[in-house]
């Protein structure tokens, strides 16, 4: 509190507060940037498959003079592309309603008396006052705790409480093991009590997290087998076109038919309605998953969590319910009994 020039009474002074929410930002997560809705439209055709049905497009009204099939592939592919779009920037703008809708408020003790203020105007050495059931706006060294216990399962993944307490730990201490610290985004439990803050924003635990998932989205398993189908057709296409074309010279018929015939079959391989087809499919897919609650940003992810074949998680049930719940008990004598919960 020395270090922070925090008065244990009275708390942080409102100049210096403001002067430090402008020296160090807002105490917000570190987000992605919003994605434009000229940045969604140009990802649906940056497919392989998508990139062939253009060239097979172009190739049959250019080369071929086929402009009926050149429009009917461009309308399959601008119908796949505003498929894509429209589901994915309505999973975006929903993201965003829901993000606005999150506001996080804590008591503060600034100037001597207790303030309810957003919790992005917290800065490092505010004093703020914690009761059970409140949401932890950052992270603070515990000055007082009363009976104080802390759920920090998204830090640790243990379901119980964790007991608190006043009472200093080595500098080298596990995330665990830091009894005297509170953690941004974890819940009060039980209990009362006050701590200064020591790290806000990108600066705590949780920031640190959101720093270390964010980056490139790897592709899904979909999207990686639908690029190697891509490719083979591609190759297929190719080699059948140039054998066409070979055999026909070879036979002494003229080259421009056979480049005619041999583009010909390179468009024919290629199956124009295949984008469709998935993408009505993860649209429908994405409509199933809305109606139960879970909202899918990308398209193409609604197939990953099927290509999942194993989930592995611990003991402690984190990813279902939050809780432990004892089953049966086993006593050990000559003749055990067992005790259904």
């Amino acid at each position: 509190m020395e270090r922070l020039s925090t008065d244990p009474t009275s708390g942080l002074d409102p100049a210096e507060a403001e002067r430090r929410l402008l020296e160090l930002g807002p105490n917000v997560l570190p987000q992605s940037p919003s994605v434009s809705g000229a940045t969604i439209l140009i990802r649906q055709f940056t497919s392989l498959l998508t990139v062939l049905l253009i060239v097979a497009a172009t190739a049959s009204g250019l080369v071929l003079g086929q402009w009926i099939d050149a429009v009917a592939i461009f309308t399959i592919v601008l119908l796949n592309a505003l498929i894509g779009f429209v589901r994915e920037r309505r999973a975006a703008d929903s993201l965003e309603a829901l993000r606005a809708l999150i506001v996080t408020t804590a008591r503060v003790l600034r100037g001597g008396e207790v303030r309810e203020l957003p919790g992005r105007d917290i800065v490092p050495g505010d004093l703020f006052l914690l009761h059970a059931g409140d949401r932890v706006p950052a992270d603070g060294r515990l000055v007082d705790a009363w009976a104080f216990e802390t759920d920090e399962a998204m830090l640790t993944g243990e379901s119980l409480p964790v007991a608190k307490n006043v009472e200093s730990v080595s500098a080298g201490a596990l995330l665990a093991d830091r009894k005297c610290l509170v953690f941004a985004g974890t819940t009060v439990a039980r209990g009362s009590g006050r701590a200064v803050v020591v790290a806000t924003g990108p600066a705590t635990e949780t920031g640190r997290l959101a720093r270390t998932s964010q980056g490139a989205e790897p592709p899904t398993p979909l999207q990686l087998e639908l690029d190697r189908v891509g490719r083979r057709l591609a190759v297929v296409a190719l080699v059948a076109g140039a054998a066409i074309v070979g055999l026909g010279v070879g036979q002494g018929l003229r080259l421009e038919t056979m480049i005619l015939t041999g583009v010909a079959l390179a468009v024919a391989v290629i199956p124009e309605g295949l984008p469709t087809v998935v993408a009505v499919s993860l649209a429908r897919g994405m409509e199933r998953m809305a109606r139960r609650k879970a909202l899918v940003r990308r398209l193409a992810a609604v197939e990953t969590l099927g290509s999942a074949s194993v989930i592995c998680t611990d003991k402690t049930g984190t990813l279902t319910r939050n809780e432990l719940a004892v089953r049966e008990v086993v006593l050990f004598d000559p003749s055990p009994c067992v005790y259904e919960a």
